[in-house]
C-alpha cells in the first residue's frame, strides 16, 4: 500500500514516519510525542465503529468486569476527597465505572458519544476527576479530545486514562492491541511525559494501562 506521512493527530507535527503496515493498514510513528497512529483513510466509519462497540459485553453485575475495572478505580479513588464529583467520559453501552464511583459515595455523570450521548455533561459542569477507559486509543483527533477534557476539569483535578501502552522493546507487529480495527491511536509512557508537559500536569503511571494526570494549576 502507498502511504503518505500526515501531520500526528495529537501534536501536530509533521515529523512521522511509516512505522509499520499489515495486510489491512499502515501505522505511522510520530517523532515528536511518540503517538502511534493509523491515517485517517484507513478509519472505519461511525456505523461500523457502532457496530464493534456493540458487541462489548461490559455488565455492572460481572464481577470480573469489576475486577478489571478496580485497577482503574482504586488508584483514583485513593486520591479523591470528599464532595469530589466525575465525569465518566466513553462510558459504553454497560456503564459499570461510574456506578461503582457512586457506591463509593462520588457521584459520577456519563458521556458516552454512541450510548449516552448528553452533550450537556460536557458543557455545563467542571468535574474533580474524569474517568476514561479503553477509549482514547479509538479517537481518531486526540488533541481536541483532550483539550475539551482538560478544560472540563477543575483546578487540582485528575484525568485517569485506561489505554494499553507501546514499547520500544516489543515486537509492535504481533500486539494483539493492534488487531482490532476501531484502535487508530497508540500511546507510549513517553507520549503520556508529552501529554503532562503540554497540559501542566502532573504524571502518574499507576498500572501498566492506567494512567493519571493531575492538572498543576
Amino acid at each position: 500500500m502507498t502511504v503518505s506521512c500526515t501531520s500526528c493527530p495529537l501534536c501536530q507535527s509533521q515529523n512521522t514516519s511509516l512505522y509499520h503496515e499489515d495486510k489491512k493498514r499502515p501505522y505511522l510513528r510520530c517523532a515528536v510525542c511518540d503517538l502511534i497512529f493509523v491515517p485517517s483513510s484507513y478509519h472505519l466509519k461511525a456505523e461500523q465503529d457502532k457496530a464493534v462497540y456493540e458487541q462489548h459485553e461490559n455488565n455492572p453485575d460481572d464481577q470480573g468486569y469489576r475486577k478489571f475495572l478496580r485497577r482503574q478505580w482504586h488508584p483514583l479513588r485513593d486520591r479523591l476527597k470528599d464532595g469530589d464529583t466525575g465525569l465518566d467520559f466513553g462510558s459504553g453501552p454497560g456503564p459499570t465505572l461510574s456506578l461503582m464511583a457512586q457506591e463509593d459515595g462520588f457521584p459520577c455523570a456519563i458521556y458516552d458519544l454512541y450510548f449516552a450521548n448528553q452533550p450537556e455533561v460536557l458543557r455545563e459542569q467542571h468535574y474533580d476527576f474524569i474517568t476514561s477507559t479503553e477509549v482514547i486509543e479509538h479517537i481518531a483527533a486526540p488533541d481536541k479530545v483532550l483539550n475539551q477534557l482538560f478544560s472540563m476539569l477543575k483546578a487540582k483535578g485528575l484525568l485517569c486514562l485506561m489505554t494499553k501502552r507501546h514499547h520500544p522493546d516489543d515486537d509492535f507487529s504481533r500486539w494483539h492491541y493492534i488487531l482490532d480495527p476501531t484502535h487508530i491511536t497508540f500511546f507510549s509512557e513517553h507520549t503520556f511525559q508529552w501529554i503532562a508537559h503540554e497540559y501542566k500536569c502532573q504524571l502518574y503511571i499507576v498500572d501498566k494501562d492506567v494512567v493519571i494526570l493531575k492538572k498543576l494549576t
